[in-house]
């Protein structure tokens, strides 16, 4: 009598993990601004002063963070390193 309702259960948990894969795998890139899509970034609604009435210029919406169409900085520590600073504030040891 219980074996209905495993086939049951079995679709459904089926369906709960394969679902998520499909949309993972056939979803593809999705931006919530053009101008975070690098492809877009020479696109006339990318540059000034088109992005600029609506703010989602590259410089307004990755606010914040490094600009990515500069590049990786030239400073930047290898992988795995910390760049160490001193300590600040004040010594009341005495």
């Amino acid at each position: 009598m219980s074996m209905p309702n495993d086939r049951k259960m079995f679709k459904w948990l089926a369906i709960l993990i394969v679902l998520p894969l499909v949309i993972a795998v056939f979803g593809g890139d999705r931006f919530r601004y053009p101008c975070q899509d690098p492809q877009n970034w020479e696109k006339d609604i990318c540059k000034k002063p088109l992005c600029d009435v609506t703010r989602t210029c590259p410089e307004h919406v990755f606010k914040g963070q490094r600009d990515p169409r500069l590049g990786p900085p030239s400073d930047q520590l290898p992988q795995g390193a910390q760049q160490l600073t001193p300590a600040q504030g004040v010594n009341c040891g005495r």
